[in-house]
């Protein structure tokens, strides 16, 4: 089960509002989503959870790029949701190691030659793979809200809760829970 909502910091405090990422393919449909949440530009939180898996954050702050935190980026792997917040960047791939789509035959190996392939090889190992188990991200993205980089890290079952509670914004987002 999954759970998503935005967090946009305003002069009376925290607004709350459920989120469908239905129709969100990237991290820059995600950004302008969390933009629209805040016309005056303030900080919003985009905070997304996988019940029992795990959980990400990401925040806007104005125009600036979205700074991202995921707790378990194995986990966020295999989920939809996830793969939108697992960019190269963050990850610290070169676009360059993404298999180059163009170089596959109709066959769908390769430059064509499926033989040359040992059981075992590169091509058996799942992209997933290559994502490491725990968290990835930037875990200070929230410590100048009063949720340290150690607090961050340690949460696990109901972090998203936890995190609200620590921004005075429990109430706030259990009213969209």
């Amino acid at each position: 089960m999954y759970f998503a909502a935005l967090l946009a910091r305003t002069e009376d405090g925290w607004e709350a509002s459920d989120t469908e990422l239905d129709d969100v393919e990237t991290l820059s449909d995600l950004a302008d989503l969390a933009r629209e949440a805040s016309p005056d530009e303030d900080t919003v939180l985009v905070l997304i959870e996988q019940e029992g898996g795990w959980f990400g954050v990401v925040r806007v702050d104005g125009e600036e790029d979205p700074r991202i935190y995921v707790s378990d980026a194995a986990a966020a792997a295999r989920s939809s949701y996830g793969e939108i917040l697992l960019t190269d960047e963050l990850l610290g791939r070169e676009p360059d190691d993404v298999p180059d789509l163009d170089a596959l035959d109709l066959d769908g190996t390769e430059d064509g030659d499926a033989d040359d392939e040992e059981p075992g090889g590169a091509a058996d190992t799942p992209a997933a793979d290559a994502v490491p188990h725990g968290p990835v991200g930037d875990a200070g993205v929230l410590d100048d809200l009063g949720v340290s980089r150690k607090e961050l890290l340690s949460m696990t079952e109901d972090a998203l809760m936890e995190i609200a509670e620590s921004l005075g914004a429990s109430e706030t987002l259990e009213t969209v829970r």
